[in-house]
């Protein structure tokens, strides 16, 4: 599940880049990057509703149906006409319904309907895996497209992104608990967990947590000028990338005792932290070091929202409650981008979790519930 989860997700990686390559030398840099915003900001949309469809009918059919979909889009890119308002139609429609596989296997991991885990510390230990791994994604994304646009063509890196999506979410759903999964039988609400009030408070803590993890590739730009060294536009959020894997195997290495909300608030603050040493970065070494130092927390950061969002979560919508989530976190990164080109970028990095983290902590006091959720899972015979 894991493995498919992974590779059924490299499309969000790759295909803002793949469309880069394609479309540049047709339509220009402008026109060719406003396609690969197209493409995220749709998968931004598209996520939840994915989500509500596989809580109404199961894993199987959304997401299948959405990753043929997207895939058939991406194609069409290459193989349809040559002129910008198709390939943005076709962009839109492969962003919109890509297929929610990170908030499906959280559904299946880290909530009462996922069953697969046989204790409460295996869940926990699995989905601080998964948000280590997802990190993967971002650093070998990228380096597919490019060896492929380099030693075949563009087309055939933005076809290689269409079969990675359609194999990955095969592999997913072929599995027996993502076959069998059903959402908790309910009242249809068209508002969905965005109706409580707890959830939206927790959306709008993530995004101003997704602003820094955006801001970091102008900022890459940026960085590499000042230094004279081009290479770092690609290692910086690489770097980033790396700390995030390290930091998320280290605590979910251990027990932590605690509320999750607890857990989020404290982690929060520290992530605020760890971008102050990139903003006083006086070399490529030290902003590469600073980079790895800014990502060890964020995999605990990011999987601290999904536990939370689990605990949260409406039975009946749970798939959508966490592809809401990852929505707020792409909401996040997109302002983030865009604010990297108005205000100072190196203000934005901890400025922007700063506001995460003061939601956060402002719900929690004075006797606010908001983000109060059951303990941690412990360990049978395991004490805080």
């Amino acid at each position: 599940m894991l493995v498919g989860t992974l590779i059924g997700r490299l499309p969000t990686a790759m295909a803002p880049l793949a469309l880069l390559v394609v479309t540049t030398d047709e339509h220009g840099y402008l026109t060719a990057s406003a396609l690969a915003s197209i493409y995220l900001l749709a998968s931004a949309l598209g996520g939840p509703l994915s989500g509500r469809f596989a809580d109404r009918s199961g894993q199987t059919r959304a997401f299948t149906l959405g990753a043929a979909l997207s895939s058939t889009a991406l194609i069409a890119v290459v193989a349809g006409p040559r002129n910008a308002a198709w390939a943005a139609g076709c962009v839109l429609v492969a962003g919109l319904t890509r297929p929610a596989l990170e908030s499906g296997l959280r559904a299946l991991w880290g909530t009462a309907q996922g069953s697969v885990m046989p204790t409460p510390a295996h869940q926990r230990k699995a989905l601080a895996l998964e948000t280590a791994a997802q990190e993967l994604i971002y650093i070998a994304g990228p380096i597919t497209v490019m060896a492929i646009a380099v030693a075949v063509s563009g087309n055939a890196a933005l076809l290689t992104t269409a079969a990675v999506g359609l194999a990955g979410t095969a592999l997913l759903v072929s599995t027996p608990p993502s076959r069998s999964w059903r959402a908790t039988p309910g009242r249809s609400d068209w508002l969905g967990p965005i109706r409580s009030a707890r959830l939206r408070t927790l959306y709008l803590a993530m995004v101003g947590i997704g602003m820094p993890i955006g801001a970091i590739t102008p900022l890459a730009v940026a960085t590499g000028d000042r230094f004279h060294t081009p290479a770092l536009t690609g290692v910086l959020p690489a770097a980033l990338s790396v700390g995030a894997v390290l930091g998320g195997l280290l605590y979910g290495a251990r027990i932590w005792s605690g509320t999750p909300g607890r857990h989020l608030t404290v982690l929060a603050w520290v992530f605020v932290a760890s971008w102050l040493p990139l903003t006083a970065a006086s070399g490529p070494a030290t902003a590469v070091t600073a980079a790895v130092v800014a990502g060890l927390p964020m995999a605990a950061v990011l999987n601290g929202g999904f536990v939370v969002t689990g605990d949260l979560a409406p039975g009946r919508s749970v798939t959508e409650a966490f592809a809401l989530l990852v929505a707020a976190l792409d909401i996040g990164c997109a302002l983030g981008t865009g604010l990297a080109g108005l205000l100072p970028t190196t203000a934005i990095l901890p400025a922007g979790t700063a506001i995460g983290a003061i939601v956060l902590t402002a719900v929690r006091h004075p006797a606010s519930s908001c983000l109060q959720a059951d303990r941690m899972p412990l360990p049978e015979g395991a004490h805080p």
